[in-house]
């Protein structure tokens, strides 16, 4: 598929798109990339045939630049990224393997919500690389929400099913933070303009995306820093509940030993215990023993130990 940038993305043949001055977008197979290296003329030699790495980067040459990106699935994060490799110079942009239509998907998006007063290869860039990362702002409220009703479930004592979501949530904010990391690194690339390809006056485009991509690293910071607050907070949630289990023992264990002492002192093998010739022996132990516990239960209330 071929695209010129108009006043918005024009889809053309590929002979329209070699006919005109307007720079031009194109989304390729490797193979039509070799067969087709008359008309792009970048001059390089790109091996796409393996794998393309799990990272965004870009590559400067000496007459252009190629790179690839992965994106991750803002639904399934740990999953597959979209991969697809990428080369451009003042001409325009090829987009190579795009095998599960990543970046076609974008490209359309841009062909029905973009119209340009000042057209250029900058601006589609700028777009494109906007649509990759405009939902992140959403997604990162989201999980903002999903942190709350977390600690609202911890502050409720109701700790099960706690870590491992929140472990899933610290993990994916640490995916998407290096993936924009990569994506900043290739617009502070693009912004260096090393072989000139792009209009001094248009390189706001790449610094706007930069500092957009900064934007959104702060709120993945602060995220991050949310996970390790509602982790402490189970902690110490956690660390109250074993305390108090462990006074509940104490206090049980406490009250028994008058008990056992009682038990112990009656235990032993003396010929002359006067009492226990007593017909009221029996129900007087029971008493005190039964004494002993109220006694002990109403002074740790009193304590608000219980």
């Amino acid at each position: 598929m071929y695209y010129i940038i108009n006043e918005h993305l024009e889809k053309v043949s590929k002979e329209e798109c070699a006919k005109h001055e307007r720079p031009y977008v194109a989304v390729v197979s490797y193979d039509e990339f070799n067969k087709e290296s008359s008309f792009f003329d970048l001059g390089i030699d790109m091996d796409l045939e393996a794998d393309l790495p799990a990272i965004t980067k870009v590559e400067v040459n000496y007459d252009s630049l190629t790179g690839c990106f992965s994106i991750p699935d803002r639904s399934n994060v740990f999953g597959n990224p979209s991969r697809f490799s990428f080369a451009l110079d003042e001409k325009g942009i090829a987009f190579i393997n795009d095998y599960d239509g990543a970046a076609s998907s974008i490209i359309q998006k841009i062909m029905q919500t973009r119209k340009w007063r000042t057209p250029s290869l900058e601006r589609f860039i700028y777009d494109f690389l906007e649509l990759i990362v405009n939902d992140d702002l959403h997604f990162f409220e989201n999980y903002d929400k999903k942190l709350d009703e977390l600690e609202d479930k911890i502050l409720a004592g109701d700790m099960d099913n706690i870590m491992e979501p929140l472990l899933n949530i610290r993990g994916e904010i640490l995916e998407i933070h290096t993936h924009h990391e990569q994506l900043l690194d290739l617009s502070q690339e693009l912004s260096e303009n090393e072989n000139n390809f792009f209009k001094p006056e248009n390189l706001r485009y790449f610094d706007m995306f930069s500092n957009r991509i900064i934007r959104l690293n702060d709120i993945a910071s602060s995220l991050r820093e949310r996970v390790i607050q509602v982790r402490d907070l189970y902690d110490s949630q956690l660390n109250v509940r074993q305390n108090k289990i462990s006074t509940v023992l104490t206090i049980v264990a406490t009250i028994f030993m008058p008990l056992t002492l009682i038990v112990g002192w009656y235990g032993m093998n003396f010929k002359y215990m006067p009492e226990l010739e007593s017909p009221l022996a029996y129900p007087i132990i029971i008493g005190i023993c039964i004494l002993i516990v109220v006694g002990s239960i109403i002074f740790f209330k009193k304590k608000k130990w219980l």
